[in-house]
């Protein structure tokens, strides 16, 4: 059953028209997206959420999108008591606190993916790590894992996931600013693998002096399905044969998230 038929007969239709019927779940954490117009009808659908999901402790109403340095969005708690959390996938665990770090559930596939490509003895660059959903399964796989996040929060849950899921002595995490990353860092990795930020395309083109010739760039951006043509080209043009892309699902209107598995 939707949510919508959950709420049906407790909110109005034409109030319930206006609400998404979609939410996400991170750990026993649900987010949903709660229009202005319906805040008095926030706790009727949080309860509706965790009569739906038994799993479910928290609903987190979703009040601004990413933003600041942190790239962290704004919420409220509808439901529960906690923003943090543990998140399970494929036998990995993250420990996570939604209000200071960045999670998305949504490309647990694509993580699974990646972990099913490195081989023993890689060297791995992770930009943009977060909390570590990408490094962690790199370094379990047997890579050595240079992991770049300058949310200072999320690098603390970070220390503790590598804890957690034993992989401390695979991954070496550095707090600043992965714009920084080619000044700061002189090796070369066999793999780069780049769930890059909304707007920052040009990273792909900075960061591509440190990988191997032979090396491996799995290459995260939002674009129209248009633009990948295009796309394609460029990546080719840069040095790069353009061995796999996939769209990882939308993100706006006629804007979807791709992926780009590259070889130098």
């Amino acid at each position: 059953m939707s949510l919508k038929k959950e709420l049906e007969g407790k909110i109005p239709e034409k109030e319930l028209e206006k609400l998404s019927g979609h939410f996400e779940i991170i750990g026993d954490i649900a987010i949903v997206s709660v229009p202005e117009s319906m805040e008095t009808y926030a706790k009727d659908i949080a309860c509706a959420i965790i009569e739906k999901r038994k799993n479910v402790k928290t609903v987190l109403n979703k009040v601004s999108k990413l933003g600041g340095d942190k790239r962290v969005a704004g919420f409220e708690i509808i439901a529960g008591h906690s923003t943090e959390t543990v998140h399970r996938e494929f036998g990995f665990a993250y420990i996570i606190d939604l209000k200071q770090a960045f999670f998305n559930g949504k490309l647990s596939f694509e993580r699974k993916r990646m972990a099913s490509m490195i081989e023993s003895g890689e060297d791995v660059l992770v930009p943009f790590c977060g909390v570590g959903p990408f490094a962690i399964p790199a370094a379990s796989a047997g890579a050595r894992v240079v992991a770049v996040e300058m949310n200072s929060d999320a690098c603390k849950s970070f220390v503790r996931n590598c804890k957690l899921n034993k992989v401390e002595e695979n991954i070496q995490i550095i707090n600043a600013d992965a714009s920084s990353i080619p000044n700061m860092l002189k090796a070369e990795f066999d793999r780069v693998i780049i769930p890059t930020p909304y707007g920052m395309d040009h990273f792909l083109e900075s960061i591509s002096s440190l990988v191997r010739i032979g090396g491996h760039v799995h290459f995260y951006t939002f674009k129209a399905r248009e633009q990948i043509p295009e796309l394609i080209a460029k990546y080719e043009n840069m040095g790069f044969e353009v061995q796999f892309h996939r769209r990882c699902g939308n993100v706006a209107p006629g804007i979807s998230r791709w992926v780009f598995d590259l070889k130098k």
